[in-house]
């Protein structure tokens, strides 16, 4: 089946399947092929089979489609190989994956003939070097070993980890072709596999035969359960070859297979081979193998170390968040139980007085777990952020209403102060407004009955430029600022640092401690940020800072764990 693998882009490392007589669209709508690519059009290109032909049609889109480089403006035929660029994402069309089992076969000893020159224990002093060499030898091997252990140190994921040792082992050793295999549990009680991860070649090969590499069941072997590096020449076992055709045309190959061990477990083997006539692997190289396969096996049990701690915390955070909502959740319940109960009350007696108390306490509880739904849902659900141009002011005063009705059973004043010639600015205007409505609705609830007052401001701020001697002219670029300001208690110093930290809640068992969570998440996901000033008994001040040309600003590539924490707290104002 024909593929297309993202190699660069936001989804980079995803593979999408090209099903037989099924046309398929690229873009961000919800028919195409999942993108999370927001400089993607919604219907951006289309791709239709024609029997094992396909071929792509660029759909008017905003920034076009691209394939090897060339803007089309047409429908084309795709051959295997080609790059297609759609906004930031490029696919390669026909993309074989490494791990293809066909490419790499572990043969039976019948089918190969193999002679083993050499063997050697891999243990722990492998690490280091497997036996006494030339001080020259001994330098450049050090050598190796400390690009490896850089390498181990400085990559924290399996795969991206395996292919740089392959990467290493082809510029020290030189071979023609190498492939790093691990051991994966077989279905059902069946024997352990041996699955191929990285598969590398010196130069591609041309024909199906060239391309596949047989290794001999003996070596991997003895590379596994024995824990010996094996330095061997074969034959294939071939009726061609006993023929007496050319040994150049068949070739007998030199090898090595290391084992990749750490303690008792056994992860795989390093593989690789070259034919006679072009180079012989020596004794002293296969040291040096077993060192890089310790190595290697060292750095996956970290990988998998530390994967089992993430799993562990993740499962932690999941009970502590489970155990937090349930409360809250619980309280609501409670909550629309009395309401109810106030109601069926007032409708047993036909008092309308009554049964307008219970209803207004079921509306507020019916607010309360509609907020928490969505804070809930905007906190868990990784998201594209869809711009269109909003007029901040307008977007402000209809939080504003909504929270009308709760300042009115405090008795409280809620004051907008937005400017009426402030131009439209292009934000997601959903996120925004839930932005605001979090900030707006912890100040009401913070101040007091009868004496409260929350304002919330709005300000446009023109971009600014000045030169500076060393740097030339910086230019300030525009940006709205949204203020919400109270009067009431203040924040205490030792909960400053983590009022933006999910599941921490100053409100007790009316809080879920996730809107200021959300909040920090909708500012950073605008390039933007939010600072918190405050002082006991003199109330709190939450400034919200959005760039103005958020288009420009909007990186599609980045990722959660590149945004900085946009959240600044200054106390004791």
């Amino acid at each position: 089946m024909i593929t297309l693998a993202v190699i660069q882009g936001p989804d980079q490392g995803k593979t999408f399947e090209l099903p037989r007589n099924e046309p398929q669209l690229i873009g961000r709508s919800s028919e195409a092929l999942p993108m999370t690519d927001n400089t993607v059009s919604r219907r951006h290109a289309e791709l239709t089979p024609d029997g094992d032909v396909w071929f792509i049609r660029d759909l008017d889109s905003q920034n076009g489609t691209y394939v090897n480089g060339v803007n089309i403006r047409e429908r084309i035929k795709l051959q295997l190989g080609d790059q297609i660029r759609v906004g930031a994402t490029v696919f390669v069309y026909g993309h074989t994956s490494d791990k293809d089992p066909s490419v790499v076969r572990v043969v039976r000893a019948e089918e190969m003939d193999t002679e083993v020159e050499a063997r050697m224990v891999s243990s722990e002093d492998s690490v280091i070097l497997a036996e006494p060499e030339p001080r020259a030898a001994a330098v450049d091997h050090l050598r190796v070993i400390y690009e490896l252990t850089k390498v181990t140190a400085q990559i924290t994921t399996r795969d991206d980890l395996l292919r740089a040792v392959m990467d290493l082992v082809f510029e020290e050793f030189k071979p023609e072709r190498g492939v790093l295999m691990l051991r994966v549990p077989g279905a059902e009680g069946a024997p352990d596999e041996m699955r191929p991860e990285v598969v590398k070649y010196r130069e591609e090969p041309i024909t199906d035969d060239e391309k596949t590499i047989r290794v001999s069941s003996t070596i991997v072997g003895a590379a596994l359960e024995e824990s010996e590096g094996v330095l061997s020449s074969n034959a294939m076992t071939d009726p061609r070859f006993k023929a007496g055709d050319s040994v150049q045309q068949y070739q007998i190959r030199s090898a090595i297979c290391s084992p990749i061990t750490f303690h008792a477990q056994a992860f795989g083997v390093i593989y690789i081979d070259s034919s006679i006539a072009n180079y012989t692997f020596t004794k002293e190289q296969l040291a040096l193998m077993n060192a890089i396969g310790r190595h290697t096996a060292l750095a996956l049990a970290n990988i998998e170390q530390t994967g089992r701690r993430v799993r562990a915390e993740r499962l932690a955070a999941v009970g502590e968040a489970v155990a937090s909502l349930s409360h809250s959740i619980k309280n609501i319940i409670q909550g629309l139980r009395g309401g109810a109960d106030v109601v069926e009350i007032g409708l047993t007696k036909s008092d309308a007085k009554i049964a307008r108390s219970g209803w207004d306490i079921l509306k507020r509880n019916l607010d309360r777990i509609a907020g928490l739904t969505m804070n809930m849902l905007s906190f868990s659900t990784p998201r594209t952020i869809e711009l269109e141009r909003t007029r901040i002011n307008k977007l402000v005063e209809e939080c504003a209403q909504l929270l009308e009705d709760a300042c009115a059973d405090k008795h409280i004043a809620l004051i907008v102060d937005a400017d009426p010639e402030m131009p439209p600015i292009p934000v997601d205007a959903n996120l925004l407004h839930q932005a605001v409505m979090n900030l707006l609705g912890n100040a009401v609830e913070a101040v007091a009955p009868e004496t409260g007052a929350v304002t919330v401001k709005v300000v446009f701020h023109e971009a600014e430029g000045s030169v500076l001697p060393a740097r030339g002219q910086l230019v300030v670029p525009a940006y709205v600022e949204i203020a919400v300001l109270d009067n009431g208690p203040g924040i205490p110093q030792e909960r400053l640092q983590w009022i933006f930290e999910p599941f921490n809640t100053t409100k007790g068992l009316r809080g879920t401690g996730l809107g200021l969570a959300v909040t920090r998440r909708i500012v950073a996901e605008h390039k933007g940020r939010i600072r918190v000033e405050t002082k006991q008994g003199r109330g709190s001040t939450f400034r919200v800072f959005i760039p103005a040309d958020l288009d420009e600003q909007i990186d599609p590539s980045a990722t959660a764990e590149d945004k900085p924490n946009p959240a600044e707290i200054i106390g004791g104002l």
